[in-house]
């Protein structure tokens, strides 16, 4: 009687069976990562393009083809924003200045497309 007494209090919950993610699900997630790691991506091929900002995806980012790529670009402009110290300088500001928003442009709309002129000398660069 006393087992009988003890077995009655006690109830076992039913085990909860997870059931293995379906094919679509687990596309949907492999999707999400990659929009998710693109997206990162973009944002740190932006920081290319503001000035010393180069530095920061040069370090942290070295694994990613095409935040590399936009990094190349980046170290050119850098030279160019450090030459327009020089006496003709506003020019070349204004040159680089126009680059840079281009190569945001094509970092936005996810390109690997070169700058004129700075993508032949980016090329160049081996990291």
């Amino acid at each position: 009687m006393a087992e009988e007494n003890i077995n009655q209090g006690e109830t076992e919950e039913p085990k909860k069976e997870e059931s293995p993610k379906s094919e679509n699900e687990t596309k949907k997630e492999q999707e999400n990562k990659a929009e998710n790691a693109e997206k990162d991506n973009k944002l740190w091929a932006v920081l290319s393009y503001l000035g010393v900002l180069v530095i920061i995806p040069l370090l942290a980012k070295k694994e990613s083809k095409f935040v590399q790529f936009h990094v190349k670009q980046g170290l050119v402009l850098l030279v160019g924003w450090v030459l327009s110290w020089l006496p003709f300088g506003p020019i070349i500001a204004i040159i680089v200045f126009v680059f840079s928003i281009m190569g945001i442009i094509n970092v936005l709309s996810g390109e690997m497309k070169k700058l004129p002129l700075v993508g032949d000398l980016a090329e160049k660069i081996n990291l």
